[in-house]
């Protein structure tokens, strides 16, 4: 987050005037983020209700910065397992084997769980991906001679791949955050691993995640929901995420006009997602954000899991990431929250000194939720009923 590693992440954005406007904004963007007063431990009242400074500077944000959430146990448990998944990663898109030879991750999944980017890239800018909400392309950087042709950016469905990530969306104090803000009954989301490798991560072009709401009549700063997101190694101005403050109040935006005169893909009084490793952020899905390509020296692992007022899904009918028709029914949530109860449990055995969170739609139903080889069987493909609104 320092000057160095602002001048190392844009040298490769050619020279002259771009070069030094980005030098410029990450540093202004570190100012802004700092002086927002969104950040600290998380917090409870007596009563268990969130502490009220972090209620109000969330509402006033749309972000917020948990610090030191995970410990040094937990996030050695979450990067062995990243290790073990990056081993298992397909030798090249669409391969069945990984550099070893062995049988790929996710090779034998009916939904699509890698996506793939050249280095530097943006392969969603300008697309129709998420229903066509990335609206702009982010400038893509040239990658250092040696750089493979593509990498993965991003993992979904990551749940069934990683035990210690399963136990992290079981973590009671953040269920019961989500709980406070989406009500007792919320439901999932989906979950992911973000990917930013030095000198090869892809960039996010600006967007806002929303998609179903917008003109609703009950719509509010909250409708869409939110994202959990854990570091693992930490995040900076120059590999992490970006966010518009209280852009999750505006409703439905033109990003185009947000864009600089002049200054590509720049957003004024954006603020950068500035965090220590085993930092959690919590992030409305209606925030105008994105991040640019991680030409800096420092790895970016990103956990993101999020949350939905059970509201704002049942009945639902819409297309999911892939364009796919769904409707959200009273049965399809219950099968997807599931995933709740495992996690939970999970948890339980590895940290067995904390007091497990409740789940409202689960409680006195406990004892159907156990994690072993038939629970984690039935893990397989479960994010083909992620609840994107």
């Amino acid at each position: 987050m320092d000057g160095p590693t602002i001048d190392t992440a844009t040298a490769r954005a050619g020279s002259g005037a771009y070069r030094k406007a980005m030098q410029t904004y990450m540093r202004d963007g570190e100012k802004r983020a700092r002086a927002l007063g969104n950040r600290g431990p998380l917090r409870f009242e007596a009563d268990g209700a969130l502490a009220p400074d972090i209620l109000e500077a969330w509402s006033r944000c749309g972000f917020y910065v948990f610090e030191g959430v995970l410990g040094p146990e937990e996030l050695a448990d979450l990067e062995r397992d990243y290790r073990a998944i990056q081993d298992r990663l397909p030798a090249a898109p669409g391969a069945a084997a990984d550099a070893k030879g062995r049988p790929a991750l996710a090779s034998d999944n009916a939904a699509k769980c890698l996506y793939w980017s050249k280095p530097l890239g943006d392969p969603w800018g300008g697309t129709d991906i998420g229903n066509g909400r990335h609206q702009v392309t982010m400038t893509e950087l040239p990658a250092a001679a040696g750089a493979p042709k593509e990498v993965v950016f991003l993992i979904v469905g990551s749940l069934q791949f990683s035990d210690a990530c399963l136990r992290l969306y079981g973590h009671p104090d953040l269920l019961a955050v989500a709980a406070q803000i989406n009500g007792e009954d919320f439901t999932p989301f989906n979950e992911a691993i973000f990917i930013k490798e030095p000198g090869l991560g892809a960039s996010v072009s600006w967007h806002q995640d929303g998609q179903t709401h917008w003109d609703s009549p009950d719509w509010d700063e909250g409708t869409h929901g939110f994202n959990f997101m854990a570091q693992l190694y930490g995040s900076t101005a120059a590999n992490g995420l970006w966010i518009v403050p209280g852009s999750h109040r505006l409703g439905k935006v033109d990003i185009r006009s947000m864009l600089a005169d002049g200054e590509a893909d720049l957003i004024p009084d954006a603020a950068p997602l500035l965090c220590a490793p085993g930092d959690v952020a919590m992030t409305s899905r209606q925030v105008v954000h994105g991040s640019f390509a991680n030409a800096s020296p420092d790895p970016r692992v990103t956990l993101n899991f999020g949350f939905h007022r059970r509201s704002s899904v049942l009945g639902v009918e819409t297309r999911s990431f892939e364009n796919r028709n769904i409707v959200y029914d009273e049965a399809l949530i219950a099968e997807r929250s599931r995933v709740i109860g495992y996690a939970i449990d999970a948890r339980r055995r590895r940290f067995p000194d904390e007091t497990p969170f409740v789940y409202k739609p689960f409680r006195g139903d406990a004892e159907a939720f156990r994690w072993n080889d038939a629970a984690r069987a039935e893990m397989k493909d479960y994010n083909i009923v992620d609840l994107f609104i």
